[in-house]
């Protein structure tokens, strides 16, 4: 378990959901993962993002998904792509990435609380 949290810092970290408009494959990255771009509406537009979700979700059918990701991160090279925001899963029962995302949908750009 980690340490415990401020509010404060908790608050520091600006989650909110997207859409994902497009999605390919990134056969450069070091592990096997997705180029996503993130929809999150007015203000922020569209944002990119590397993932590794290979083994559950295959890139057209990430398309259209609403996802949550941290988007005040500092934008991170990886390798010929920069990963703006950081998308958000939990490990399966062998550690690979399952999505997080809202029940129904909801407007995109809304922050979690």
């Amino acid at each position: 378990m980690a340490e415990p949290l401020s509010f404060a810092a908790f608050e520091a970290v600006d989650i909110r959901v997207g859409t994902i408009a497009d999605a390919q494959p990134f056969p450069e990255a070091k592990k096997p993962a997705v180029r996503l771009w993130v929809d999150f509406g007015a203000p922020l537009g569209v944002k990119t993002s590397s993932a590794q979700l290979t083994v559950h979700y295959s890139p057209d059918r990430l398309i259209g998904r609403q996802v949550l990701a941290v988007v005040n991160f500092a934008p991170r090279r990886i390798g010929p792509f920069t990963s703006e925001v950081l998308v958000l899963g939990v490990p399966d029962e062998n550690g690979a990435v399952v999505l997080l995302r809202p029940d129904i949908k909801v407007p995109d750009g809304g922050r979690m609380y």
